[in-house]
């Protein structure tokens, strides 16, 4: 490699020359997904946002008045793509199985897709539900995936099915989510975060089966 090819890489991503006209808050949200694609919230930043946009610092303040107004646009954009990816797995399942089964088979989809997630866009789940102080209080966004429904709420709708299906007592139901949830993530973060970083991708998906049946059991 020459040493202008170098100085290009270490420069990074290049700067858009243009973006459509009248979208311009798309581009710096577009931008600022990449920016935490690459790493995680702490890299996204206006200025850099910006300048992957191809615009002046000045003209992203129409639009996201600090640092703060973009990452809260960007965490919300990540739920939104976490949202999808699991309503992906959902769509797999037979929905003519009996109702005991198919609840079952919903938990475990939202937990698979979750923690899938988690392993393919790791910056992504990190920014998801990275809360710094100045956003704290600021709710999920109340639509997120294709149907409306952000991933705790997928979490809920598949507990409610377990619930009527016989399969999770009605009095276990209240707070199930926080359990669950509690369960899913802390391995995600385990596995690209913690000290379970660097197992091999079926061995992450064995322990992540597992943990469901756990979860289910312990439900």
């Amino acid at each position: 490699m020459n040493l202008s090819a170098a100085a290009s890489l270490a420069a990074g991503p290049p700067a858009r020359s243009t973006y459509r006209h009248g979208d311009l808050r798309r581009a710096l949200l577009d931008a600022g997904m990449d920016l935490a694609r690459d790493g995680g919230p702490d890299a996204v930043v206006l200025r850099e946002a910006t300048r992957r946009a191809g615009v002046v610092p000045n003209a992203a303040y129409r639009h996201f008045a600090s640092r703060m107004d973009l990452l809260q646009a960007v965490r919300f954009a990540a739920l939104s793509a976490l949202a999808t990816a699991i309503e992906a797995d959902l769509a797999e399942l037979d929905d003519t199985a009996p109702p005991a089964d198919f609840a079952r088979a919903s938990l475990r989809a939202v937990g698979t897709g979750y923690m899938r997630f988690a392993l393919a866009e790791p910056g992504l789940f990190r920014t998801a539900f990275s809360v710094p102080d100045e956003l704290q209080g600021v709710p999920v966004p109340a639509k997120a995936g294709d149907n409306g429904l952000n991933p705790f709420q997928l979490l809920g709708m598949a507990l409610d099915r377990m619930a009527a299906a016989g399969v999770l007592p009605a009095e276990r139901r209240p707070g199930a989510e926080y359990l669950a949830w509690s369960g899913v993530h802390g391995l995600s973060m385990l596995v690209i975060d913690g000290p379970l970083r660097g197992v091999d991708g079926t061995l992450a998906h064995s322990l992540g089966q597992r943990l469901l049946d756990m979860v289910e059991r312990g439900l």
